[in-house]
């Protein structure tokens, strides 16, 4: 079985969200996207503490799906520097039939 990642991105609204999530699970760079409620970012840019309302997610994917995830959230994200962080699963604190579900999706 392959190694499992979630990946967590941020989005300025709802709607880029819902693209891009629908982006990646049409394109089985990823088995499942969590979009997630809003949340109130407070951030450092170009030298000015920002606040901004955005829309998070959560993508599960494979080790080896994950780049050209990585790939298609830069190109369609609308930041010039998007969050995207990627987090490796722990296959043994994890439910093998969903990980081998997560493989089966990306595959």
């Amino acid at each position: 079985m392959q190694d499992v990642v979630l990946i967590y991105t941020t989005w300025p609204d709802a709607e880029t969200a819902d693209r891009a999530a629908r982006a990646a699970i049409t394109g089985r760079h990823a088995a499942c996207a969590n979009v997630m409620a809003p949340i109130a970012s407070v951030y450092r840019w170009e030298g000015r503490v920002e606040t901004a309302s955005e829309t998070p997610i959560l993508f599960k994917t494979t080790s080896e799906a994950a780049e050209g995830l990585k790939a298609l959230l830069v190109e369609i994200h609308p930041y010039d520097t998007p969050c995207i962080v990627a987090l490796p699963v722990t296959a043994a604190q994890s439910h093998p039939p969903f990980l081998a579900w997560i493989c089966a999706e990306t595959g």
